[in-house]
Order: structure tokens, then C-alpha cells, then sequence
């Protein structure tokens, strides 16, 4: 199996990784918003966008 970062073998200590590092900028992409997964839960939607156009003027 190859890491999905760097696409180098998997250390069966950091599956599906090759290191801790990899694992490491997988998280952070999870963390930064890098990585999402998306929803049509219209609760979600809703609070979604009010939290986007918060400090919009413009949407006020």
C-alpha cells in the first residue's frame, strides 16, 4: 500500500502512511479545511453560510 501523501511503501506503524510526518500533513489538511466533506443537511447548509457572510457588510 502506498502512503497517500508522499507515495512512498506504508510503515504498518503509521498505516496508511509511511511516517509520522505524512500522518502529520494529513491531519493539518484536515484542520486547515483542505479536506471536507460535504453535507445537504439544510441545518448544516443554513449555519454554513450565515457563519460565511457573518462579517460580510454586504449581507446585512
Amino acid at each position: 500500500m502506498a502512503c497517500p501523501i508522499c507515495e512512498k511503501e506504508a510503515d504498518a506503524k503509521c498505516r496508511p502512511f509511511c511516517s509520522k510526518r505524512c500522518a502529520d500533513i494529513d491531519l493539518g489538511r484536515w484542520f486547515d479545511g483542505t479536506y471536507t466533506t460535504p453535507s445537504d443537511d439544510p441545518d448544516e447548509l443554513s449555519e454554513a453560510n450565515s457563519v460565511l457572510h457573518k462579517d460580510d457588510p454586504t449581507t446585512h
